[in-house]
């Protein structure tokens, strides 16, 4: 099960929100000197979410966004604001590995298929975003439809893997819902990475057991619920 820490950016500046809520954003400083601590403590990939995206500007933190792909030398995935063909194009040729398509696969799967076709799905993540068991959109300010049922529609269209992020519980640290987990896993085959809510050793033993392909940690990890070099002991 691979490990990815979040790097999640905002004005600039590295944070961690509590179910998505602009509002409730912790800054943890400059998201470079997060993403390098990671991978000094052992990180071979990192998380990236480009928040200020992800709520409509699209254009936001593009310049941390390339020095973090610069000056890092690790796997990198990345969402927020990813709303078009030539936005996603635009950061592969940059240099991130996988790109994230959440808001806009939901407005139109069709897009999932042809950027598979053109950069190969292993490059394609398909994002499903849950609340109350039906996929979120635009920010997690908007739902449109039951999550498996989106979750299988995105694999038919190509999607290499899913991210698949419980709202619900993201932020909170009070540990995985397991059963929304284990709907999306039924439904699909491809590989599911799971965030929001992991938040101590036991929640990583369920997802090994549950066979999901990574998790994102983020607000555990930050305010020090997990440690990341005990993280990767765990998994041994």
């Amino acid at each position: 099960m691979d490990i990815f820490p979040a790097v999640d950016i905002l004005g600039g500046r590295c944070v961690q929100l509590v179910q998505g809520k602009r509002e409730t954003a912790s800054s943890y400083g400059h998201p470079l000197s997060s993403a390098l601590r990671w991978i000094d403590e052992g990180a071979t990939a990192l998380h990236i979410i480009n928040l200020d995206g992800a709520f409509g500007s699209a254009g936001a933190n593009v310049d941390v966004i390339r020095e973090l792909i610069a000056k890092t030398d690790v796997f990198l995935q990345l969402g927020g604001g990813i709303r078009s063909e030539s936005d996603a194009a635009g950061w592969l040729e940059l240099g991130v590995d996988r790109v994230i398509i959440g808001t806009a696969a939901a407005e139109d799967p069709s897009i999932i298929s042809r950027l598979s076709i053109e950069h190969g799905s292993e490059r394609i993540m398909a994002g499903v975003d849950a609340r109350g068991g039906e996929i979120a959109i635009h920010g997690w300010e908007k739902t449109a439809g039951e999550v498996s049922v989106w979750a299988k529609r995105f694999e038919d269209e190509g999607a290499g893997s899913l991210l698949f992020t419980n709202v619900d519980v993201e932020g909170l640290c009070e540990g995985i819902a397991v059963d929304p987990i284990q709907r999306v896993m039924a439904a699909v085959k491809c590989p599911v990475v799971v965030s929001g809510g992991v938040s101590r050793a036991t929640d990583l033993r369920i997802l090994r057991e549950l066979g999901v392909a990574g998790a994102v940690l983020g607000s555990a990890l930050y305010n020090g619920m997990l440690s990341f070099p005990a993280v990767l002991e765990e998994l041994k």
